[in-house]
C-alpha cells in the first residue's frame, strides 16, 4: 500500500516563505514526484515535478519563487516556496508517478498567504 505524508503548510504573510515536505512510503518504484495544488473553486494542477533522474519542471507562475528537490533513495520531497503570493493559498498535494503520470496522492496541506 502506497502512502504520502505531507508537511510543513501553514500562515504566511505575503512575501514570505514555506517548505512543503513529503514522504512517500510502501512498494513502487518512482518514476517522478511532485506537487499539486488546487484552490476554492479551481481546478487540482501540477506546481512542480521532479523526475528520478532529477529533471524539474514548474508551473509558469511559480518559476524562480519555487523550487523542488527529491532524495529518491529515501523517496521524499520538498518543495521550497519564496516570495510567496496570496494566489498561492491552496491546499498543496504531494504527488507520486510510478506509471505514465501520477498515481497516488497525499492528504494535503493547507498553505494561506495572507497579511
Amino acid at each position: 500500500q502506497v502512502q504520502l505524508v505531507e508537511s510543513g503548510g501553514g500562515l504566511v504573510q505575503p512575501g514570505g516563505s514555506l517548505r512543503l515536505f513529503c514522504t512517500a512510503s510502501g512498494s513502487f518504484t518512482a518514476n517522478a514526484m511532485g506537487w499539486y495544488r488546487q484552490a476554492p473553486g479551481k481546478e487540482r494542477e501540477l506546481v512542480a515535478g521532479i523526475t528520478s533522474g532529477y529533471l524539474t519542471n514548474y508551473l509558469d507562475s511559480v518559476k524562480g519563487r519555487f523550487t523542488i528537490s527529491a532524495d529518491y533513495a529515501k523517496n521524499t520531497v520538498s518543495l521550497q516556496m519564496n516570495n510567496l503570493k496570496p494566489e498561492d493559498t491552496a491546499v498543496y498535494y504531494c504527488a507520486l508517478r510510478v506509471g505514465s503520470w501520477y498515481d497516488y496522492f497525499g492528504q494535503g496541506t493547507q498553505v494561506t498567504v495572507s497579511s
